[in-house]
């Protein structure tokens, strides 16, 4: 036999509820608090209550959001950072960085705050970025000599399409075989 279940659902019931999936989402994703929110939010939306306002919901998630605050199960601040710290690994640009931050609802203070710290610790970021860039695309100065003039544009475009402004894309392109070289040592 089929159990039926009970379709009335208090809201002690949904904050519980919700607790737990905020808490199997932060254990399986490590989100920023706006893509928990923008999470539980399309959740619970989606599996309409009976009796319960969106305006009900949103102040539960605000709710349930604050306590997982509170107990540092999601930290803006540390995910900015951490975020950052991968993406300069990748060869991202400051730029690159700054707009995938804005982009998942960072506080516009700690992505500051991330792109202070970056170019504290390395003055010229974007340059030793963009050299990666070219070693993983094979553009540029990874390039053998006799191409690196016929794909000139088309390996400007490339770096200005991952966030480099032009000075340091030109500075990039205008690299020997031999420092290039030098410089991957390097890194």
């Amino acid at each position: 036999m089929i159990p039926i279940r009970n379709k009335k659902k208090t809201l002690k019931v949904t904050v519980e509820e919700m607790r737990n999936f905020a808490f199997a989402y932060v254990e399986k994703y490590a989100p920023s608090k706006q893509q928990l929110k923008t999470y539980l939010l399309k959740k619970y939306l989606k599996s309409s209550l009976p009796n319960v306002k969106k305006k009900d919901v949103s102040d539960l998630i605000d709710i349930v959001l604050a306590d997982l605050e509170k107990n540092r199960f999601i930290n803006d601040k540390f995910y900015s950072d951490s975020k950052a710290k991968s993406m300069i690994q990748r060869g991202s640009s400051i730029n690159k960085i700054r707009n995938y931050l804005i982009g998942k609802g960072i506080n516009s203070e700690f992505i500051k705050d991330t792109v202070n710290k970056i170019q504290d610790e390395n003055s010229d970021q974007d340059f030793f970025s963009a050299i990666k860039i070219c070693k993983k695309k094979r553009i540029g100065p990874a390039r053998t000599e006799d191409n690196r003039p016929l794909f000139y544009k088309k390996d400007i475009s490339l770096l200005a399409r991952n966030g480099f402004d032009f000075e340091t894309s030109k500075k990039v392109m205008e690299i020997e075989k031999d420092d290039f070289l030098k410089i991957i040592k390097l890194l």
